[in-house]
């Protein structure tokens, strides 16, 4: 059974794609309770309505192994799907504390740069 993992240490989020089709790519990198954990990955939050801070949240969870000394240990994911025109960042839950990471759409810097020339 899957489970939260001990501690997140790094959240990186942005878009990819183009304006029409935007993509949502999260990384992270946490820290599991023992060695072994397998399947980790990021599960996202299902929403019936979009939250009201725009904010995508996101567990980092795998499969703890059978029997494993305490060590913690460093674990990495990885999420990827279309981008909701609410979200405008990500916040990713471990046991321990949780990591947000707002989005910047690339092309928009592209507009700044050509605006301030």
């Amino acid at each position: 059974m899957s489970e939260l993992v001990r501690k997140i240490v790094e959240v990186t989020a942005w878009i990819a794609g183009d304006e029409e089709n935007p993509q949502l790519t999260v990384e992270v990198e946490g820290l599991a309770p023992t060695a072994g954990w397998s399947n980790v990955r990021l599960d996202p939050h299902i929403y019936i309505t979009p939250p009201e801070d725009g904010v995508q949240d996101f567990d980092l969870v795998g499969d703890r192994p059978a029997d494993a000394a305490e060590a913690l240990t460093e674990v990495e994911a990885a999420w990827e799907g279309p981008l909701d025109d609410w979200c405008v960042g990500v916040r990713v839950h471990a046991v321990d504390n949780m990591i947000e990471d707002e989005l910047f759409e690339p092309w928009d810097e592209d507009e700044d740069a050509s605006e301030a020339a």
